[in-house]
């Protein structure tokens, strides 16, 4: 099994407030560590470079003596095994056979690197020696005439210092990633609070199938509420609140279905049991009896229609094509005057309505339009219903109107919600549906379906596409 696989279960069993203190911790651990080390670098070669600016003066003063006093190879000084003693220099030949009493006679290293340095053939450099059993710098450079200068000094205290600096530098990256852990952690905790609420939120509502839950927005007002986890959390609630109104809409769209079912169903079983004794009903109570429940059919068969047809939200797609509204509403009128022979409609097409075209489904805008002159015939009466057709710098209007006892100030707001039923309209028949399909089916064609008071008493419906 690789390492990336023996990971997964690791990663899967912690929680995204470990894991994301723990990345936190790593990255600054990291940084610690870089930083650390850099300085280490940096202090380990200001050290070495302090003593090789001594080496270098150390070296220029003896030049300047050798020169002066014209030495031959040899020792100039070994009395370097102090601190506080001068460095030691010694003079060496390129040829070993000018070396006094030999290569033993030397207290500094001699190499043949030493050599080339005297002959010209190499650069000057630095090394670490080995003096009178103390760690030293040593610096070789040209003395000329075939002569190679070394200089020394003790280096365990620059050994020091840097074995000092360098568990300096754990111990406070240590504290750094302590520290870091700490504030990871905290800030891990701190950060993900909405988180860890949204997530009990969530867990409480699976439990107890309640949307009425909400999460508890951060102290600190609106500016504690910009970051994006907090915008989570009021996202999360407007979520919450979306799918309470969707519940309750759909329990009162049940208890209401149930409402309106159950008068029907109670006279279809009543009808059904007296007809199941038809041989002690005379032939007229029979047909009274059939026809009745031929019309509670009926009416039953419609509403389940319009509770199916409420329940799609949108129009299909393979259905919408251009739609003339002109022919459309006239088509609309025609049937509406054969439902309501008793009613007289008018309607008024405008010349620049004339060829105006939506896209749309055309049986579901007839449908709308169908319902909106149903209510109002059935409100008008004999009072007429009137039909207009016309275009504005808004874009296509359609408006229906009647002039039946209108709509009450506290009916507008709700005139388009399932079942809702007016004080005024309780005493006639319809289950309350067909405004509310109207408002569907003009909002899933993209238009704007609105009640209205107008003057002169009645209710004024203007469905608007475009604008």
């Amino acid at each position: 099994m690789s390492g990336r696989h023996r990971l997964l279960p690791w990663r899967r069993h912690r929680p995204l407030r470990t894991r994301l203190a723990l990345a936190a911790t790593a990255a600054v651990a990291l940084v610690a560590v870089g930083v650390c080390a850099a300085a280490f670098v940096v202090i380990r070669y200001e050290l070495l470079h302090q003593v090789e600016l001594n080496l270098t003066q150390s070296a220029s003063r003896a030049t300047q003596e050798v020169r002066q006093n014209g030495d031959a190879p040899r020792v100039l000084s070994a009395d370097c095994r102090y601190l506080a003693a001068p460095a030691c220099a010694q003079v060496v030949s390129a040829r070993p056979a000018q070396d006094p009493h030999g290569r033993e006679g030397y207290r500094l290293p001699v190499d043949e690197r030493v050599r080339e340095v005297a002959a010209g053939e190499r650069e000057p450099y630095y090394g670490a020696v080995t003096v009178h059993g103390h760690p030293a710098r040593m610096l070789t450079t040209p003395l000329g005439e075939g002569r190679a200068l070394q200089v020394a000094l003790r280096s365990d205290t620059v050994r020091e210092g840097v074995r000092q600096a360098a568990l300096l530098l754990a111990a406070v990256g240590a504290a750094g990633v302590l520290v870091a852990a700490g504030l990871g952690f905290w800030v891990s905790r701190t950060g993900l609070a909405p988180v860890a609420r949204l997530t009990a939120t969530a867990e409480r509502i699976t439990r107890t199938r309640d949307p009425g839950h909400r999460i508890e927005p951060p102290p600190g007002g609106e500016q504690a509420r910009e970051d994006e986890l907090s915008r989570l959390a009021a996202s999360f609630n407007t979520m919450l609140a979306a799918l309470e109104q969707s519940v309750a809409a759909q329990r009162r769209l049940v208890a209401d279905a149930s409402h309106e079912l159950r008068t029907p169903l109670t006279a279809l079983r009543t009808n059904t049991e007296l007809l199941a004794r038809a041989d002690r009903l005379t032939p007229a109570q029979r047909e009274r009896a059939s026809a009745a429940l031929g019309r509670q059919l009926r009416e039953v068969t419609a509403l389940v229609n319009d509770l199916i047809e409420l329940a799609r939200d949108e129009e299909p797609q393979p259905l919408v094509e251009e739609v003339e509204l002109a022919p459309l509403v006239r088509h609309a009128v025609a049937v509406a005057r054969d439902h309501w022979p008793a009613t007289a409609f008018s309607l008024e097409v405008a010349p620049g309505a004339e060829g105006t075209a939506v896209p749309g489904v055309p049986a579901r805008l007839s449908r709308l339009l169908t319902n909106l002159l149903d209510n109002a015939a059935k409100f008008s009466g004999a009072a007429g219903v009137e039909a207009t057709l016309g275009t504005d710098a808004d874009g296509t209007q359609i408006t229906v109107r009647d002039h039946g006892p209108g709509l009450a100030p506290e009916d507008l707001p709700y005139v388009f919600d399932r079942f809702y039923r007016a004080e005024t309209a309780r005493a006639l028949p319809g289950s309350g549906l067909g405004l509310a399909m109207a408002q569907q089916i003009a909002k899933a064609h993209g238009a704007r379906l609105s009640a209205e008071r107008p003057e002169g008493g009645g209710a004024l419906f203007r469905l608007r596409f475009g604008g």
